[in-house]
């Protein structure tokens, strides 16, 4: 082992240990599956900030993001990476587009086939076990590297993921000092405010200051984030460590691990819930940003969504687990929604565009 090597193992070990407040917001100094359901509920908090007008700056210059998307090297990860770059290089320089450069953080620790068709920063991953067979620790720990290591040259940063589909030109949507994100329906501070205040102190305010989010689809600024990244990284951790808090969140845990991290640091956001939708249960593309295909689409031969049992027409991401899919998958029949359609045709695009498909 290297002494490289070395050193990032003893400090995510010695982070394990940084369980109480106190030590877990020490990062305030400078950086050295599924829920079935709809993704819009009326119990959802919006600020109405997100009716005011994108913030330009007074000499009319663009303020520009980066977007980072965190991904591993399995199959799985690599060909969502692809079709997501695809159609981010679509609308990078479109109407109202603040879109910056991309990077893929891949969390292997060695470099892939895809370096030249993607940019890439090589991030190392967790020490073995470390993860709990949760893989997605893996993310605030990558983001912690990118962000002490790589020349970012824009002030803002977009987080996305590799089941992300750019469906338009995307403006940033930050403002006023205050990220910009999607508010999830089951990110609940209220609910589980007894398990998170081992982690946010009363002393820090009211539960509710923590945002209903997660860590992904957001924009931010980039000096925030390197303030947030270390201690969402300490907390994830942390989170993963002790049973009530593990068993409570489970497969979200990383994105409490976020919004507490970010209420740490009085970093709010502004819940934008055009910023994306979710089909099935989202059907209209409307005023929206970004698809997320994380649940599985349904449906029999009359259109008619069938969720909980394989249709006889489906898209499911989970199908390509192990091989990517193939170009020119069926469409939908006939009754299906707009959000469903729009989606297979954008991954049939992609595919048939991108080279070497499948290779």
């Amino acid at each position: 082992m290297g002494c490289g090597d070395f050193f990032f193992t003893l400090l995510i070990t010695f982070s394990t240990t940084l369980i109480t407040y106190n030590i877990l917001i020490s990062a305030n100094a400078p950086l050295k599956q599924e829920l079935p359901g709809p993704s819009t509920r009326s119990s959802l908090i919006v600020d109405p900030i997100i009716k005011m007008p994108f913030e330009r700056s007074s000499s009319g210059k663009k303020r520009l993001f980066h977007t980072a998307v965190t991904a591993s090297d399995s199959v799985y990860n690599t060909w969502q990476c692809r079709v997501m770059y695809y159609w981010y290089m679509k609308h990078k320089d479109g109407p109202n587009s603040e879109m910056g450069g991309f990077t893929r953080i891949l969390h292997s620790g060695k470099p892939d086939k895809f370096m030249e068709e993607i940019p890439t920063f090589i991030a190392q991953p967790l020490p073995s076990g470390m993860d709990q067979g949760y893989i997605v620790l893996n993310r605030p720990w990558a983001f912690v590297q990118w962000l002490q290591k790589a020349d970012i040259k824009e002030d803002y940063i977009l987080m996305a993921e590799p089941d992300h589909i750019i469906v338009k030109p995307i403006p940033n949507l930050s403002k006023g000092g205050l990220g910009a994100a999607f508010p999830f329906f089951y990110i609940e501070p209220k609910k589980y405010e007894s398990v998170l205040r081992k982690y946010f102190p009363e002393d820090k305010g009211p539960i509710t200051t923590i945002n209903p989010i997660g860590n992904s689809p957001v924009i931010v600024g980039k000096e925030s984030l390197k303030k947030i990244a270390p201690t969402w990284m300490n907390i994830s951790l942390a989170m993963k460590k002790d049973p009530e808090t593990d068993k409570a969140f489970g497969w979200v845990l990383e994105m409490y691990a976020y919004a507490v991290s970010s209420a740490l640091h009085g970093v709010g956001n502004i819940l934008y819930k055009d910023f994306m939708i979710q089909p099935p249960w989202d059907t209209e593309i409307g005023k929206k940003f970004i698809i997320h295909y994380t649940y599985g689409c349904d449906y029999d031969m009359k259109g008619k969504l069938t969720y909980g049992k394989i249709g006889e027409w489906r898209f499911d991401k989970r199908s390509y687990d192990n091989v990517a899919p193939p170009r020119n998958l069926p469409l939908p029949p006939p009754g299906v929604p707009e959000s469903v359609v729009t989606l297979v045709k954008m991954v049939n695009e992609a595919t048939s565009n991108i080279p070497n498909w499948g290779s």
